[in-house]
């Protein structure tokens, strides 16, 4: 078995190196990898000597690439994420020119190289392919606009529906002269299931509130297209939809 493991070993190594591809680039060297991001493109590396050490960049590739992909990293929740895996595979980062690095010597490079490969896969994944932490962060995003906008709210509310069941709301904002209670839900992926739920939600909560509320849906439409048919759904039940991109027209609604 140990025999066999070890065949399976060197043959990973002669895999990444007969798909390692070095071009010279003036002073740098590019260093095309075997690893495929997210557009299906080879992670592409570079390294410069200096000195007795070597700096080895993405060049700013992965957070450029997920900025462009209107994924923001600016909130402090995000600035943590991006700093706890950085520190976590060694990798330093520079703000200005968004590029990911490390210094390496002869005897460190490999370990170096891998990290920062690596590095850069984790943090891919991390802010645009991981459902769970996409949602958390549109969720954080909406909250960060609401307060930058002195909207008065409070998160995370339950309602005990008219069925019993707790039902859960992301912010509540208060009745004022002008407006109802309005509830408001938040929503990543306007897929069947959320919308079916979401539904049931405000059904079972409208019926027991003493006064009658406004419902509101603001989903995340970056680099996504919201499903026709949940738009239908939600105005059908009388809740309605702010699609992030349009969320500046609704201000005055929330802040009144």
């Amino acid at each position: 078995m140990i025999n066999k493991t070890m065949n399976l070993i060197d043959n990973y190594y002669k895999w990444l190196k007969e798909k390692t591809i070095l071009t010279k680039i003036k002073d740098w060297i590019e260093i095309t990898t075997p690893y495929i991001d997210r557009h299906n493109d080879y992670i592409q590396i570079y390294i410069k000597k200096s000195k007795d050490s070597f700096i080895l960049t993405d060049d700013g590739y992965i957070i450029n690439d997920l900025l462009l992909s209107g994924i923001k990293l600016d909130s402090p929740k995000r600035k943590e994420l991006l700093k706890i895996t950085l520190n976590g595979f060694g990798v330093m980062s520079n703000e200005k020119s968004n590029e990911l690095y490390v210094n390496a010597n002869m005897d460190d490079f490999p370990l170096k190289k891998h990290n920062l490969v690596h590095a850069m896969l984790a943090i891919n994944d991390m802010f645009y392919a991981a459902p769970s932490h996409v949602a958390n962060l549109f969720l954080e995003d909406v909250k960060s606009w609401m307060d930058s906008n002195d909207i008065r709210y409070t998160e995370n509310i339950n309602f005990k529906g008219k069925s019993g069941f707790d039902r859960k709301f992301d912010f509540v904002i208060p009745k004022s002269k002008i407006f109802p209670e309005r509830l408001i839900k938040v929503v990543n992926d306007s897929n069947k299931n959320t919308t079916d739920s979401l539904i049931m939600d405000w059904i079972d909560t409208k019926e027991i509130r003493t006064e009658e509320p406004k419902a509101f849906v603001i989903i995340n439409d970056v680099n996504k297209k919201i499903k026709q048919n949940s738009l239908d759904a939600f105005t059908h039940y009388g809740m309605q939809t702010i699609p992030w991109s349009n969320k500046e027209n609704f201000k005055e609604t929330f802040a009144a």
